[in-house]
């Protein structure tokens, strides 16, 4: 049998991606990086600068010196992936394994790999007919669920809501955390860098094909970008017309909550200065000056008060009445304190109504 004749279209190959036993990108480092797959493992055939050598040989020599080249780069890899990460496969082996169109790099494994006795596949069209179905699939998905969008203030619990809706069985589209980013200035996560947008595109439309239509999906009321991720237009436009929930929790709590969230900048204030200078074009030179003097002597909770009351609460109230359409109508659910027990009993409460 042919190796071309193992090929399995993107669409159904996605359908059962859970029965690969391994989902293997073959091509290179930078771009494994930029995106690929879900769950799949990068086990590249020709590197960054293989690939960049080949080019240069088929653009200075010929493409039949290239071919011969890259064959030989290829078939060196091939054999350090059977003795590494390959080794200890079993017999029954049934690995999917793509590139960037399908073509040569994946056929190459794949051939070996069935020839090996390896129950293959290799992905038609490879990452670039899974990045167009990906495109297509966010422009009309969103549209078939019924979101109940969380607003509140900085600092109101949203994401900690939207964690308990989750423990209690509530669906939920945490956005937030597909994009790595809390969404503010001072949003970034230390212990994670964000995705391309590419990459968060596809762990959005991961997450959206476990979701079921017929039940609702609780999200928060972010904004067009979170960092550097952009949120989809058709998801965005109908996050914005949904029904909308609001939390309010007093302003103590908030600060309480902020600073348990962000621990991380007390511990780096040089940090957090330089990130406060950025809402220096906002504010001017001179409040922003006066907030890191908050910083320099660790006056964190004044710090915290200070940034809600003249920065965050001001630039939501702004957000929430442009952008969310049914947001002054918003069920209240106000909460007397900001620990577990109070946002799980709110998640109960809220799941049960489904």
């Amino acid at each position: 049998m042919s190796v071309h004749s193992r090929g399995i279209a993107c669409q159904e190959a996605l359908a059962q991606l859970s029965q690969f036993d391994t989902v293997i990108d073959v091509r290179s480092e930078s771009e494994f990086a930029i995106d690929r797959l879900p769950g799949a493992i990068n086990c590249p055939v020709l590197s960054d600068s293989e690939r960049e050598q080949i080019g240069t040989l088929y653009k200075q020599a010929s493409p039949f010196e290239a071919r011969r080249a890259g064959a030989a780069l290829v078939a060196d890899s091939i054999a350090r992936h059977l003795r590494s990460c390959f080794a200890d496969r079993p017999r029954g082996w049934s690995p999917l394994v793509y590139c960037w169109r399908g073509g040569e790099r994946s056929a190459s494994v794949a051939h070996v790999m069935e020839r090996i006795g390896w129950r293959v596949q290799r992905l038609e069209g490879g990452y670039r007919a899974f990045r167009r179905l990906v495109v297509d699939a966010l422009a009309s998905a969103p549209t078939r669920f019924h979101y109940r969008v969380l607003c509140g203030a900085t600092g109101s619990g949203k994401s900690r809501l939207l964690t308990h809706l989750e423990r209690v069985g509530a669906q939920i589209l945490d956005l937030e955390s597909l994009a790595a980013h809390r969404g503010s200035v001072l949003g970034d996560l230390p212990d994670r860098p964000q995705p391309s947008q590419k990459q968060f595109e596809t762990r959005l439309w991961w997450a959206l094909s476990h979701l079921d239509p017929d039940r609702p999906v609780f999200v928060e009321s972010e904004s067009r970008k979170i960092g550097d991720c952009q949120v989809p237009a058709a998801l965005l436009d109908a996050m914005r017309q949904s029904d909308c929930i609001a939390l309010d929790l007093p302003v103590p709590h908030r600060i309480e909550l902020l600073r348990d969230e962000y621990r991380h900048y007390e511990q780096r204030p040089d940090r957090l200065s330089a990130q406060l200078d950025c809402l220096a074009v906002l504010h001017g030179a001179a409040t922003v000056e006066r907030w890191k003097a908050l910083v320099q002597s660790a006056e964190w909770d004044a710090l915290v008060g200070c940034l809600l009351a003249e920065h965050y609460d001001p630039v939501y109230r702004r957000s929430i009445q442009t952008n969310y359409r049914r947001a002054g109508d918003a069920r209240c659910i106000r909460l007397d304190r900001g620990d577990a027990t109070a946002f799980e009993q709110a998640a109960r409460a809220l799941a049960h109504e489904e």
